[in-house]
């Protein structure tokens, strides 16, 4: 019997989510996870969470609603379900959080039937990881003014360029890009390709942080062969599955199990506040001072505020349009993260500068590497400022900035 049809209301399949969850819960690696998939590099991790993937999708928590020809599980409208308990299990992370949140919607929406068929199921369970190449050096921001070219050559394309920024570039399989087939068109010139990042002529480099992380990387494209029919759909039309691929990066479209992270924002708060009720300072914990004690309590209502409206992005009546609630939660999310690493930086004192590996850092040095990869969260999947200039312009209906 397939599982759709043994589970066929909201209530039993979210029971059977929350009580599959708790029977098989991964033992921890041997050495702790990084804080988020971004930053996944050792083998051994990634040979964890692709196995922690694979099992899940069995399960039926990814690729919940996806049509079964193309490897899913052929429910109606149960991935938020199974999406919102594998966050409130606190379970590992989904180590193809790009294969998931962005190449398969982008798939499912714009590519062919060979291509949802070749190549969701193998992102389903991980064994095809997937990085996205948008970003360029001379071209973040004003992504419209990316330089990678694409020249038609027979049935082949040859790209030369370069991208940066390239999440599991050093683990992907595949890679979501784009490439400028006509010079004299900025967005009509534009076309969507997936390029095997095994190709001859794709070279990657890491990007060491500051954290000594190196999730982060750039990658290098000298005449790399991209056949046709890994173009995803019309040339010239890459600007529009673009727009597609970020919307599904920011929140704003329906995911098929995207988890990129497994603390939830309670976790954090939680954690803020243990860690000012044993921090010492002047005979006395952290937590008995005044002034910091209400900036937690501030970041703790606004964290609840935050729970609370990301409800709301399941029901449209009150979603106010298909971008708002999703866009706003991103921007409002990552930058409540920041302050509230600031704020734990402002409890531990002197000590914030002890970081991971030091003996006598508290929490092994969680908050210091925390506060500074909260950055990323500002800056991936669109700045905090373009976060503000799309909700203005697309959903408030302002003037474009000038």
């Amino acid at each position: 019997m397939a599982l759709r049809d043994e589970y066929t209301t909201p209530e039993a399949f979210r029971t059977y989510c929350r009580e599959w969850l708790e029977a098989n819960r991964p033992e921890p690696t041997r050495m702790p996870l990084p804080q988020a998939a971004y930053e996944v590099t050792l083998p051994e991790h990634r040979d964890y969470l692709v196995a922690w993937q694979r099992k899940c999708y069995e399960a039926g928590l990814i690729a919940t609603d996806v049509a079964p020809e193309y490897g899913g599980h052929g429910f109606d409208d149960f991935q938020m379900i199974a999406s919102n308990e594998v966050r409130r299990a606190g379970v590992p992370y989904f180590i193809n959080w790009i294969g998931l949140g962005m190449t398969a919607p982008t798939l499912l929406a714009h590519g062919t039937e060979e291509q949802k068929r070749t190549y969701l199921p193998p992102i389903f369970t991980g064994d095809d990881i997937w990085c996205q190449g948008f970003s360029e050096p001379g071209a973040g921001s004003d992504l419209a003014s990316l330089s990678t070219r694409a020249e038609k050559d027979g049935d082949n394309w040859i790209v030369n360029g370069s991208k940066v920024w390239t999440s599991l570039g050093s683990l992907a399989s595949w890679m979501l890009l784009l490439a400028r087939t006509d010079r004299d068109n900025k967005y009509g010139g534009i076309t969507y390709f997936i390029c095997s990042m095994r190709e001859q002529g794709v070279t990657v480099r890491p990007i060491h942080k500051m954290t000594g992380e190196s999730g982060f990387n750039e990658v290098f494209l000298e005449d790399v062969v991209v056949p046709d029919h890994q173009r995803i759909d019309a040339v010239g039309a890459g600007w529009q599955v673009a727009m597609s691929t970020l919307t599904s990066e920011r929140g704003a479209a329906k995911g098929v199990g995207a988890v990129p992270s497994s603390e939830s924002p309670m976790d954090n708060i939680e954690a803020l506040i243990a860690l000012a009720k044993t921090t010492m300072r002047g005979g006395r914990p952290v937590w008995e001072d005044a002034v910091l004690r209400d900036r937690i309590l501030k970041i703790y209502e606004r964290t609840v505020a935050v729970m609370q409206n990301g409800r709301r992005m399941g029901v449209a009546a009150l979603n106010g349009g298909a971008m708002r609630i999703p866009l706003q939660s991103k921007l409002v999310g990552s930058e409540l993260g920041q302050e509230l690493h600031q704020v734990a930086m402002s409890v531990l004192g002197p000590a914030a500068s002890l970081y991971v590996g030091d003996e006598h850092a508290r929490a092994d040095g969680k908050w210091a590497l925390g506060y500074m990869n909260t950055y990323t969260g500002t800056i991936s999947g669109g700045s905090s400022e373009i976060q503000r200039n799309i909700l203005g312009e697309r959903v408030l209906g302002l003037p474009k900035t000038k």
